[in-house]
């Protein structure tokens, strides 16, 4: 099925496609069958792709900002033209439900179009000087080459959404994509070259394991920036390591998104919400909502309807235009949504649908009703098709409960009390707050993208996503 496609399975190294001495499986989750052979990259080939990028960021920078938006523009124009097998390929590769699937594509589109147009416009300030002698100004110049680790659970956007600012602002880009899903980068890498893009700007490098990669680009002081998105304990050892060399980094990390339902709330609307904030891609994102904060006297009529909308979600094929719920990922993460439920069921809480798991990695959409404080799945990411119900009955108290967790990327509430949409987001210590939204950032290449406390640092998107590759440097001229 993947060789229909045209995909390639050698690393992009240099403008050139490179056979790795040694290779790696790619599986299907929902077959388990093997899609593919894939270069598996170590130190050899980081190093060699960190000489390209610095040779290539000579001539890279120098492009105008016209130049570049041209060749991100038809970048832009083949990943539109390609959103069928890329759709198709994403959820071959990592289970994602292919109608999602493609809208992924057309979102990571997004942020290249975007891209595309802000590169003409990174420019500068002119400063008014104190003195009338001189003349002084700001002027914004791209960080360097980049080290880009992306993860599994958005193979493409996830790429778009940090390469192409990058492009943009005319620095060169190492990426190393998650494991269980290279194959999308690679065809990423294969639709850069056909735009265009020179040798060296772009390169892609899979790796079973990450370490030896990663190792070498992070000692590498030429390397002058890291963008990452994955967990939480990964991103503190890779700030830890860019210290020794003081790169720039940008971090989007875990997230434990409450979601506050008041009594004012459209019942009907906010399962229809809560379907599209908990249950899209499996539950497997990290601004999904993870905990549901149901006012008391919504509580009863609420779970019933979710629990009958959850059941009607269709599990099977992510190939099938009318699957809802596709496979876990992987082993791992069907544990952690297995333990997850049987802690919280040890602990009194019900189940008003699901609750098990279904064969190979898919595991039921589930509803749990009765959940209390210090159950893991309050505590923890789940990252699967569960949703725990908690009664609530005082404002004060309910922002307490969402706000305590070292995470902080993304929260939401629904209310048609308009005082209190503002009053609460404002008192929510996050990044993103969806009132009455439960996909805030859906299309919103021009929006800002990052979490507070342990979510992470930076922000992706817009022009807060460019400014992210950019260094600022004072000209200042005294006139003779």
């Amino acid at each position: 099925m993947v060789k229909d496609l045209a995909v390639p399975t050698q690393a992009y190294l240099g403008g050139q496609w490179y056979a790795a001495p040694r290779t790696f499986p790619v599986r299907s989750p929902y077959s388990g069958e093997v899609l593919a052979e894939v270069a598996d990259c170590g130190e050899a080939e980081a190093r060699l792709a960190a000489d390209t990028a610095v040779e290539a960021f000579r001539t890279w920078r120098k492009l105008t900002g016209f130049e570049r938006g041209r060749i991100l523009r038809r970048w832009n124009d083949l990943l539109i033209a390609h959103q069928e097998p890329l759709g198709r390929l994403t959820a071959l590769e990592m289970g994602k439900p292919i109608t999602e699937a493609k809208g992924e594509v057309l979102y990571a589109a997004s942020f290249v179009e975007w891209c595309a147009e802000e590169a003409p416009r990174i420019g500068g300030e002119l400063i008014h000087p104190r003195f009338s002698h001189k003349r002084q100004m700001a002027v914004y110049e791209p960080v360097g080459p980049v080290y880009a680790v992306t993860p599994w659970n958005f193979p493409t956007s996830m790429i778009t959404r940090k390469a192409a600012p990058a492009l943009a602002a005319g620095c060169t880009v190492i990426v190393k994509p998650a494991e269980q899903a290279p194959l999308c980068a690679l065809y990423l890498a294969k639709l850069w070259e056909e735009a265009g893009g020179p040798p060296g700007t772009l390169q892609v490098l899979p790796a079973a394991d990450p370490v030896p990669v990663s190792r070498v680009l992070m000692e590498d002081p030429r390397i002058r920036k890291i963008t990452f998105t994955g967990s939480t304990p990964v991103g503190k050892l890779l700030y830890r390591q860019a210290a020794d060399t003081l790169k720039r980094i940008s971090l989007e990390l875990g997230g434990n998104a409450p979601f506050i339902l008041f009594e004012d709330a459209d019942i009907e609307k906010a399962v229809q919400f809560t379907l599209l904030s908990k249950y899209r891609n499996t539950g497997q994102t990290c601004i999904t909502t993870n905990r549901i904060y149901v006012h008391r006297r919504l509580e009863a009529d609420y779970a019933q309807a979710l629990a009958e909308a959850v059941s009607r979600l269709k599990v099977g094929d992510p190939l099938d235009p009318s699957t809802q719920i596709g496979p876990l990922v992987e082993e791992q993460g069907l544990q952690k949504v297995v333990a997850h439920v049987e802690d919280a069921l040890a602990k009194g809480a019900q189940v008003a649908t699901g609750g098990r798991p279904l064969g190979g990695l898919f595991y039921a959409p589930t509803v749990l009703t009765g959940i209390k404080p210090g159950m893991r799945i309050l505590e923890e990411e789940t990252f699967g098709p569960v949703a725990p119900l908690m009664p609530f009955e005082d404002e004060e108290e309910v922002i307490a409960w969402a706000n305590n967790t070292e995470y902080g990327l993304a929260a939401y509430i629904w209310t048609r009390d308009l005082g209190r949409a503002f009053r609460v987001a404002e008192a929510l210590e996050y990044g993103i707050v969806g009132v009455n939204d439960p996909v805030p950032s859906a299309m919103g290449a021009n929006l800002p993208f990052g979490g507070y406390k342990s979510s992470g640092l930076g922000r992706e998107g817009g022009r807060w996503g460019v400014e992210e590759f950019l260094e600022t440097k004072l000209i200042s001229i005294a006139l003779p």
